[in-house]
């Protein structure tokens, strides 16, 4: 028997979807496939999102939230840490994050990615969020910078090979450790603190 639409949360129709996309994968994951995993009709699934693409979205803001910005913030956050080396703990532990789900949960990095080329509007909703919390950590932290958030998001960008997923394929380098300590002891010299 179908469950009833009416108690179907978008919540559950994500958990499926994130299920789904890891058993069939991205590209043969259908809003039927979900709907069958729920026991549901597609026009349940339709009742909530209007689209696969948007079903996807959602998907992928979730787990943006849940997996990348939460522990994120639990770095911002943190206060045991202070100036240039709280700066350098985020965008470590950013790079870190998405290399991890890389590695260990590929079919939703795959989501991610996908979607991070097509939807425009929720990657920039997801760098605003991270340029926010660099933001902070630079005021509080007492970094010289005339304009903190720009400088913030300067440093997001100039760190992208490390944590942006086009360049997926160049985290497995035996290098990319040394190449991140590189870069950041430029972005370092950048960042003295105010006397």
């Amino acid at each position: 028997m179908e469950k009833s639409s009416d108690v179907l949360t978008k919540e559950q129709i994500i958990a499926a979807t994130e299920e789904t996309i890891r058993r069939y994968g991205m590209a043969k994951t259908s809003v039927t496939d979900v709907a069958k995993a729920l026991d549901v009709s597609h026009g349940s699934i339709y009742r909530h999102f209007k689209s696969k693409t948007e079903l996807f979205e959602a998907a992928t803001e979730q787990w943006l939230e849940e997996k990348i910005i939460a522990p994120l913030a639990d770095v911002c956050r943190d206060s045991s840490l202070h100036g240039v080396g709280h700066v350098h703990a985020y965008i470590q532990t950013l790079a870190r994050l998405k290399r991890h789900y890389a590695r260990e949960d590929e079919a939703l990095f795959a989501m991610y990615a996908k979607v991070s080329d097509e939807s425009a509007e929720l990657i920039s909703k997801h760098i605003g969020r991270i340029v926010g919390h660099l933001t902070d950590i630079m005021l509080r932290g007492g970094l010289k910078s005339d304009h903190p958030e720009r400088s913030a998001r300067a440093i997001f960008y100039a760190t992208a090979r490390f944590h942006h997923p086009a360049h997926a394929y160049e985290w497995k380098s035996p290098a990319i450790d040394a190449e991140f300590s590189d870069v950041w002891a430029l972005i370092e010299q950048g960042l003295k603190t105010n006397d």
